[in-house]
């Protein structure tokens, strides 16, 4: 499994502008490589090759117009047209229904706040013996390691954020040494708002909320940005000033994510959650606390983690009605408004907490074994309430299975 591990960099003055002029190199190629491919569609000629870009790149560093392309290393620029080759892949298996559809290529804009570049084995990078980062043509930057690689890395990129600050991502090859010893039981988790988790077994998480804490904060910023004039260099620095802060809240939210991830995969075999339409969830009212939540970031998490250390994660359907049905008994007795949190099952007398109850289902529904309130939940049989006991003679039994309704035959 390969994994990728980020560490912050410390570049200097020089190493910083070596940076920059990679960065924008990189853009160039991809955009006339770009401009190349869009050129030959709109004159209804063949799909230009990567071969064919390369070449061209080649032929390019000769020339006065594009001299300055072999200030850089050459690995980067043959990165970016990959980059393009990705970018286009991805285009086309969406257009075959092989994965989410995405839009096609566009350029890239100097003025774009994230900048990245990548370097492969055979660029001659390397980890010096005092702990730095030798990037060619552009020296050792110095690295804040906070762990230890598990392996040799294959592949380095450098990314500069909207804040100003640089990071090395290294691809590496996760060991088997890392799965963790096997533990019994496994755990539902029911995702929402007023609660960030809630767990089969009871527990429930608080939203930390990062992103409301520092409103203010960053209503302050963005407010002292709106007033500086366009393309002055107090508008930059007040531009920087409200990207920290959209930063600092992305890494609280990003190490919570990691923390409770990391629990969890510890303390369980198997874990399940719910399938949620984030995207759809994302376009109401409640759009900013979903973004706030990051669903999405914490489920990839425990995506990636679970396959890391030997753990199980089973995501079921979102149109499961974990909150219609008693997680007691089985009975499903309708959808409920939402501020009704607690309610009395009608056919067993259970006093149900929303939440739990949906977390408890949501585990149920991916087959494990867990306990609810204290008291062990398993399968059993399901009584008939009063007015349904017995069925119509001309109603099939099938037809009554999918009701709900258990079969007494």
């Amino acid at each position: 499994m390969q994994l990728r591990d980020g560490f912050r960099l410390y570049p200097n003055g020089s190493q910083r502008s070596a940076l920059a002029r990679a960065f924008g190199c990189a853009r160039v190629v991809f955009n006339d490589a770009l401009r190349v491919r869009e050129n030959a569609r709109a004159a209804g000629l063949p799909f230009v090759t990567s071969a064919e870009l390369s070449r061209a790149l080649t032929a390019a560093k000769k020339t006065p117009e594009r001299a300055w392309l072999a200030e850089v290393s050459s690995v980067i620029l043959q990165q970016s047209l990959r980059d393009l080759d990705t970018a286009y892949r991805n285009f086309f298996d969406g257009l075959k229904g092989q994965r989410p559809e995405v839009g096609p290529p566009r350029f890239k804009s100097k003025r774009d706040t994230r900048q990245a570049i990548r370097f492969t084995a055979n660029a001659g990078w390397k980890i010096t013996p005092g702990g730095k980062l030798r990037l060619p043509k552009v020296g050792d930057v110095p690295v804040k390691w906070s762990r230890t690689l598990p392996s040799t890395p294959t592949t380095v990129t450098v990314v500069k954020d909207p804040a100003g600050r640089y990071f090395a991502s290294f691809v590496v090859q996760s060991s088997s040494e890392e799965v963790l010893p096997p533990v019994t039981g496994g755990v539902g988790i029911d995702l929402g708002l007023g609660h960030f988790a809630v767990l089969s077994d009871g527990r429930k998480i608080d939203s930390p909320r990062f992103l409301r804490r520092a409103e203010k904060r960053l209503k302050r910023a963005q407010q002292n940005l709106s007033r500086k004039t366009r393309g002055s260099n107090n508008r930059d620095k007040a531009r920087m000033t409200v990207a920290r802060a959209h930063a600092r809240v992305a890494d609280a939210r990003r190490e919570f994510h990691h923390q409770l991830s990391t629990q969890l995969i510890r303390e369980n075999q198997a874990i399940a959650v719910e399938d949620l339409a984030v995207k759809a969830l994302a376009r109401t009212r409640l759009a900013k606390s979903v973004h706030d939540a990051g669903w999405s970031q914490f489920t990839a998490m425990l995506a990636y983690k679970a396959t890391r250390y030997g753990r199980t994660l089973v995501r079921i359907g979102r149109f499961e009605p974990t909150s219609q049905v008693c997680s007691a008994c089985g009975v499903k007795d309708g959808p409920k408004p939402l501020h009704v949190r607690r309610w009395t099952c009608g056919a067993c007398g259970s006093v149900l907490d929303r939440d739990i109850n949906a977390a408890v289902n949501i585990a149920k529904a991916a087959g494990l074994a867990v306990t609810a309130c204290g008291a062990r939940v398993r399968p059993g049989p399901v009584p008939a309430q009063r007015e349904e006991t017995g069925t119509h003679p001309r109603t099939h039994p099938t037809r009554v299975l999918q009701t709900g309704i258990v079969d007494l035959r």
